[in-house]
């Protein structure tokens, strides 16, 4: 953030007073960048856009449809930036939210608009505030645009409506139910544009994070119909969340095998005594007992003592493997456990266990102490 807060200032700001000026040439163009650049450099990325916002508003018309029709030139005569600057889109970031900020009393136009800039800059952050207000027309839109010819409005229709989009105001409706959403995401998913389908599996990540078993639901019925390398990317990278969980239903939509034949691993811990800020050490054999070669994604979960006293599941990546029939692996780990700013540690008994496609085989106990 501390480097991107770099896009919106005086270079974004002099590229927006020229835009106003060809806009509106009796703008005051040297006023409004003196106003914009006002205590801009001591302020965040997303207040450095407020800020911005709320400077607009003194040099755009009060009447939304005027400005509508002013912003809506906006493509056709923006300066978009040095080629080499990979923030050069976000000068164009205040005067889209600009859009879901003073529209929301014009639903239809301010769609119409975030249409027509989206190319400019994405316009997710912007649509947020008419899904919430305006739910039935912001959905319509929704569906038009993702038949639109352009990928930029294409991706809005997922991207914009993605239940916890970072940066985004969340979307508590779609938190609790995505249901309206997923048409969307089904007419996108073999989207011919990568920047598309990035989006559509994102979405249904986000998905996942609330509902596992919708998403995996979607994912099984998209697979039942053969489907197209595009569409395996796509579920692929919306499962990812889903695989770190260690969800045994995700496994067979990436490959794996679905069928698990193998001993009972034998976990050998080097020391099942550790303190804060030691290592655990610990080693296995993975034993196919198939004739039958296997892929198999082998995991590991720390159950840790909370707070409470409960144990909490934290699933942690190992190993993929091909495994020829009745094949021997032999596996070795060495995770650190020390403090982390994300993870709080509790003296006490931990569990320790082996997860092979997202199923626990094996399990083995280890005390922590905690100075």
């Amino acid at each position: 953030m501390d480097l991107m807060k770099n896009g919106l200032s005086h270079a974004a700001v002099d590229r927006i007073g020229q835009a106003l000026v060809r806009l509106q040439p009796k703008l005051d163009r040297a006023l409004f960048q003196q106003q914009a650049l006002e205590g801009l450099e001591s302020l965040e990325l997303k207040e450095r856009v407020n800020h911005i916002i709320s400077t607009l508003q003194a040099f755009l018309p009060s009447d939304f449809a005027k400005t509508a029709k002013l912003l809506k030139r906006l493509p056709a005569i923006w300066d978009r930036g040095p080629a080499d600057d990979p923030l050069r889109g976000f000068a164009a970031w205040p005067l889209i939210d600009y859009v879901g900020v003073h529209g929301l009393e014009h639903p239809e136009i301010a769609l119409d608009l975030l249409e027509h800039l989206t190319e400019l800059f994405s316009a997710e952050f912007a649509i947020r505030p008419l899904l919430l207000n305006h739910p039935e027309i912001a959905q319509r839109y929704l569906q038009d645009w993702s038949l639109h010819p352009s990928e930029h409005v294409r991706r809005l229709a997922s991207e914009g409506s993605r239940p916890r989009l970072p940066w985004g105001i969340q979307l508590k409706p779609f938190v609790e139910d995505p249901s309206p959403n997923i048409p969307l995401l089904d007419t996108l998913k073999n989207d011919p544009s990568l920047y598309v389908r990035r989006s559509v599996a994102n979405h249904l990540n986000d998905i996942a994070k609330d509902h596992p078993d919708t998403v995996i639901s979607i994912c099984k019925k998209w697979y039942s119909k053969k489907p197209s390398e595009e569409v395996r990317w796509v579920i692929k990278h919306a499962t990812r969340t889903l695989v770190k969980a260690g969800h045994p239903e995700v496994f067979p939509l990436l490959g794996y095998s679905e069928q698990v034949a193998i001993k009972k691993p034998q976990i050998t811990l080097e020391s099942a005594a550790l303190t804060l800020g030691e290592s655990l050490s610990f080693s296995f054999k993975i034993q196919s007992t198939s004739t039958a070669a296997q892929k198999l994604v082998v995991d590991f979960a720390l159950h840790l003592v909370k707070a409470n006293g409960r144990r909490q599941a934290k699933v942690f990546k190992l190993k993929s493997l091909n495994l020829a029939p009745r094949e021997i692996c032999q596996l070795e780990k060495t995770h650190s456990i020390k403090p982390i700013s994300t993870r709080k540690y509790y003296a006490g008994t931990q569990v320790l266990e082996v997860l092979v496609n997202g199923k626990g085989v094996a399990e083995c106990e280890f005390e922590l102490s905690v100075p």
